[in-house]
This record gives structure tokens, C-alpha cells and sequence, in this order.
């Protein structure tokens, strides 16, 4: 791996690949690489796993110096397994650096127990060398900390940026000693512009994208910026030289204001 800073044995900054298009995360994966990135995020529900797979071929960067996460969505009995086993399939893998469970089973279809018993068996099969989870409530969390015994909740993937800093689970983890992997934390482009961010960012010549990714970092936050465009892809991964001084901090948790941009009804009850 690439002396990169890491979280919880993460590299702090990722691309994402949620929305992104067989060709644009495909081309998305290569340009990210190029820029230095080493951790690539994506998932079985996103259809692109074959396509982040080569990506990394065709980037020609060594498969130990990737951080590869992806998340299973089949969670049906004896289901998991085989989810992952596909996965790995398609991303050409033995094994994933980080495999999330990516939602608590939408309305409660499946019980916890059933399909956090198979997760673990994945793990024991040494198909991820971490695990965590995504999306997950504190009573969630509680829980699967009982379920899972002595393997350790690596992270917690959860919507995260400036407008909607979810202070009630993260601060939540962070006291269990769970890491936070921020996904949106551009605010799927909302914060472009904000005259707050364009501030602080003028006298560095940074954009307000950059602030926000570089406020999430000083939070000690993992950050997965997802772009199909390769400027600001390169443009993202520089955030991560940005050092923000305790008062832009402070500024910057000022512009907080509940927007939530994920909140379907596959979700489960948010922590207020």
C-alpha cells in the first residue's frame, strides 16, 4: 500500500462508486489510481463490480497496494455466502479488504441474527480480511456487537457532509470505537459554491469541495467522493493535504441543517 493516512487500517480517502456507470466507473476506477487514490468502494447493488475489477487491471496498480470494499445486498437464508462469493467473482478477488453488510434488511424482512450469523461465516472463511457495517441504527450496532462476539464492527458507512454532519451516530461509534466512513460527502454537489466553504477554501486556492471533504477528514472521518469527471477526481484526492484550523472547523459544523438526502422507505427509523 501507498503511505496513504488510514482509519481503522482504511485509507481515508476512497472513491465511490455508487451511481457510477459501467464505463464511468470503469474509467472512474483508472483515474482515481493514477491520482494516488488506493481504496476503491463499491458494491453488489451498484452493478459495477466487473467493471471496478477492470478498472484496477487496466490501471496496472498491484492488487496489494488496493484497499477494495464492497457490500453484499442478498441477505435471504443461506444467501450471503453466495452474494459474496459472486462479488469476489466479478471483482477477481480471493479475498475483500473490507466487506459491509450495506443495509439492515428493508423492513425487517429477514431477522438480524440469520443474516449477521452467515456475514460472520464469511468472515471466518477468510473472504474479508475486515468487516463492518453500513447504514446501521445504535440499536443495530448494539446488537450485531452481541451477534458477532470477539470480530470487531470495522466501520460504520453512513451518510455524512457538512448540511447533515449525523452527529447522533457517529458520535455514537466513535465512543464504541467504530470508525465512520462518510458516504455523500459532497452532498451529491450540494455544496458547491457555499459562500461559507468558497471562504475558507479563497485564501488557499481550494473550491468549497475541497473544504467540505477536508472538514469531513479533520473529523477523523474515512471519505468516499464519487465523480465521473476526471478533474475532479483528481481535484477531490488533494483535499486530503487541506489542515482546517479549530476556527474554519467551527465555522464549517455551523452549517449544519438536517439534509438528509437518503431516507427511502427501505431505511430503517434514523437515530435523532
Amino acid at each position: 500500500m501507498t503511505k496513504e493516512t488510514t482509519v481503522a487500517g482504511i485509507p481515508q480517502m476512497g472513491y465511490g462508486t455508487w451511481n457510477r456507470s459501467a464505463d464511468e466507473a470503469h474509467q472512474g476506477v483508472i483515474w482515481a489510481l493514477e491520482a494516488g487514490c488506493r481504496h476503491i468502494d463499491t458494491a453488489q447493488g451498484y452493478g459495477n463490480e466487473q467493471d471496478v475489477a477492470r478498472g484496477i487491471k487496466d490501471a496496472g496498480v498491484a492488487r496489494n497496494e488496493i484497499f477494495i470494499t464492497t457490500k453484499p445486498d442478498n441477505y435471504g437464508p443461506g444467501a450471503v455466502m453466495p452474494s459474496v462469493r459472486e462479488s469476489l467473482e466479478k471483482l477477481r478477488v480471493d479475498q475483500v479488504d473490507l466487506l459491509l453488510l450495506h443495509w439492515p434488511s428493508p423492513h425487517n424482512k429477514y431477522p438480524l441474527a440469520d443474516y449477521l450469523g452467515q456475514f460472520a461465516e464469511v468472515f471466518d472463511a477468510g473472504l474479508a480480511r475486515k468487516i463492518g457495517v453500513s447504514n446501521f441504527t445504535k440499536a443495530l450496532i448494539d446488537e450485531s456487537i452481541r451477534l458477532l462476539g470477539s470480530r470487531t464492527i470495522t466501520t460504520n458507512q453512513v451518510e455524512c457532509h457538512v448540511y447533515m454532519q449525523n452527529r447522533p451516530i457517529i458520535d455514537y461509534c466513535q465512543k464504541l470505537g467504530i470508525a465512520v466512513t462518510a458516504y455523500s460527502p459532497l452532498a451529491r454537489g450540494a455544496v458547491v459554491g457555499d459562500a461559507v466553504l468558497e471562504e475558507i477554501g479563497k485564501a488557499r486556492g481550494a473550491t468549497s469541495d475541497q473544504i467540505a471533504l477536508a472538514f469531513l477528514i479533520a473529523k477523523g472521518h474515512v471519505v468516499i467522493p464519487s465523480s465521473s469527471k476526471r478533474g475532479r477526481i483528481m481535484q477531490n484526492f488533494e483535499a486530503r493535504k487541506i489542515t482546517l484550523t479549530p476556527a474554519e472547523i467551527k465555522r464549517i459544523e455551523g452549517l449544519e441543517k438536517g439534509m438528509r438526502l437518503v431516507n427511502g422507505d427501505w431505511c430503517p427509523v434514523w437515530d435523532a
